[in-house]
Parts: C-alpha cells; sequence; structure tokens
C-alpha cells in the first residue's frame, strides 16, 4: 500500500519536539530531495510517494506529512562530493570566492560554507580547480547545495551549518555564484546607456 505525502514542513517548524522523537525517518540523497515526486520507504518500511508542488526541494531536517497525518522525518544522505578549499601557502581566502563565482557562473550546484566549498563529482571541475591554485578533495558528506535568491521554498542551509540561509544579499555567504543562477550575467554587470537615457 503507498501512503501518499504532498505537504512538506520546512524544519519541522511548528511542530513540538515530542512529535518530532516520534516521527519515522527517511534517509534521500540529492538527486532525489531535489525532485518533487518519488517514491521510498521509511524507517517502518512503509511504502511512501511523494506528490510536492513542483519546483519544491526537500531538505535535511524537512518534515513531510502523510495523509494519515503521520509525520516522516527527513535526512539527507551522505554522499560523494568534492570538497573545495583555499591554499593558504600557495593562495589566499579570496580564491575560494573567486571559484564560487566561476561555479555559479557555469549553474554548478554548490554548497557554500564558511571555509569551503561543496559540489558533485565532476574531474573537469576538479581539474580547473585545481588550475586556480585551489585544494581539491573527495569527501563523504550530505549535500545541501543553495536554492537561489528565486527559487521555492527558501530554505538552503543544512542542519550540520547552524544557522539558516536568507535569501537577502547580505547575509555574509559567497552569494555572487547562486545570484548568477538563472540570469545569464554576473551579479556585477555593468548597464551602458545611451546619451539620451536620463538612468
Amino acid at each position: 500500500m503507498l501512503l501518499t505525502i504532498n505537504k512538506l514542513i520546512a524544519r519541522g517548524q511548528g511542530l513540538a519536539p515530542v512529535l518530532l522523537k516520534r516521527a519515522a525517518s527517511v534517509t534521500l540523497d540529492w538527486d532525489t530531495r531535489q525532485k518533487s515526486r518519488f517514491d521510498s520507504v521509511d524507517s517502518q518500511g512503509r511504502h511512501i510517494g511523494i506528490f510536492l508542488p513542483r519546483g519544491n526541494v526537500v531538505r535535511g531536517g524537512d518534515i513531510l506529512v502523510a495523509e494519515d497525518g503521520s509525520l516522516i522525518l527527513v535526512h539527507a544522505a551522505r554522499q560523494a562530493l568534492l570538497e573545495v578549499r583555499a591554499d593558504l601557502v600557495h593562495g589566499s581566502p579570496f580564491d575560494l570566492l573567486r571559484a564560487a563565482y566561476h561555479l555559479g557562473n557555469r549553474h554548478v550546484q554548490l554548497e557554500l560554507q564558511q571555509d569551503r566549498l561543496l559540489l558533485e563529482p565532476d574531474h573537469v571541475l576538479a581539474d580547473m580547480l585545481r588550475q586556480m591554485h585551489l585544494l581539491v578533495s573527495e569527501v563523504e558528506s550530505a549535500f545541501e547545495p543553495e536554492s537561489g535568491a528565486y527559487a521555492a521554498g527558501g530554505h538552503a542551509a543544512s542542519p550540520e551549518h547552524g544557522h539558516a540561509h536568507s535569501p537577502a544579499p547580505d547575509h555574509g555567504h559567497a552569494h555572487s555564484a547562486a545570484q548568477d543562477h538563472g540570469h545569464g550575467h554576473s551579479a556585477a554587470h555593468v548597464h551602458v546607456h545611451g546619451p539620451g537615457c536620463k538612468h
């Protein structure tokens, strides 16, 4: 029997802790969580079918609400990723910001943290980043890429971060890469107007 789910509570906001402790759970990788429709099996062995409004992304820590009222806590699965860090011997912390910008221009899904970037494995990008004097290594971690300033849902940080990302441009992260997504130009673009323009 398929248990249908068509509601999501971001981070379980507003729910009593006791309810969250009793909830079943499901562990999903990023490839699955970015879909609005998928099937899975929860920790109680129930076959669940998720049918969310298109554009929704499921994050670790979110709560899925089943048609029978039961709650299912989502865990972000650990998966193979590339970790990018600044080389403080041969480079500078600015190199990491520059890398986020270039990856954003390529529409790469990217998780931004204070001292590292995480992205899905890609040997071409890994070579490019190493040529930019960055340290690139393979790791296993939950993946919570930025959703972008205009994405549905609006919550992008994983529970391990200890903070929530805001879509506002002054949240202290390397946001230029995320904001480039979907615009076709960088955040630092320049408008050239003709002599008759009053802007």
